[in-house]
């Protein structure tokens, strides 16, 4: 049985950025009104597809793309491991505390205070993962879930897992048929 990939809503990021403009420095960032509207697009494609269990990044946007997709549909479960490579501000997570006060429904206590990449800063005052880094962690966490029942599974996360694991660069709300 398959897992779905399913990359989240347009955020207010992907809004604001265009490849080679400076970054718009916005961190975590939530859904806008478009990406809102593609989820509850996808929920409709979503619903023909007999998901059973729903795995989603730490990220504000993730998490609230599988909230429209899924409602209360199917429990989400938090995952660390496919969270978003760190090369923009956007991709610099929020701690487990802070994630709980906007989402008091979801489990967070399994993630450390800083559950994405650290390292040397950039002159932006964030750290960029460097693809050596992410690449083994997506793969690892690909055969983490490998055997994890019951399928069909939706992950919900971001472009760069998705494109290190499909090659190339999916759609906002895209769905993807994954077999490993």
């Amino acid at each position: 049985m398959p897992i779905y990939l399913i990359r989240h809503g347009q955020s207010e990021f992907n809004a604001a950025f265009q490849s080679g403009a400076a970054d718009p420095m916005i961190f975590d960032a939530p859904l806008t009104a478009k990406g809102e509207a593609q989820a509850k697009q996808a929920r409709i494609k979503v619903a023909e597809l007999g998901i059973q269990h729903v795995l989603v990044s730490p990220f504000t946007r993730a998490i609230q793309t599988a909230q429209h997709i899924f409602q209360d549909d199917l429990p989400l479960n938090v995952v660390l491991g496919p969270h978003e490579q760190l090369s923009h501000s956007c991709d610099v997570g929020r701690s487990p505390a802070a994630l709980k006060t906007d989402f008091p429904e979801l489990n967070f206590d399994h993630l450390p205070d800083v559950w994405w990449h650290i390292g040397e800063e950039n002159e932006l005052g964030y750290t960029v993962e460097p693809q050596d880094i992410f690449a083994p962690r997506i793969r690892q966490y690909m055969q983490s879930i490998a055997d994890l029942s019951p399928r069909p599974i939706a992950l919900v996360a971001h472009g760069n897992v998705f494109k290190e694991l499909v090659g190339y660069a999916m759609e906002n709300c895209e769905i993807y048929r994954y077999s490993g």
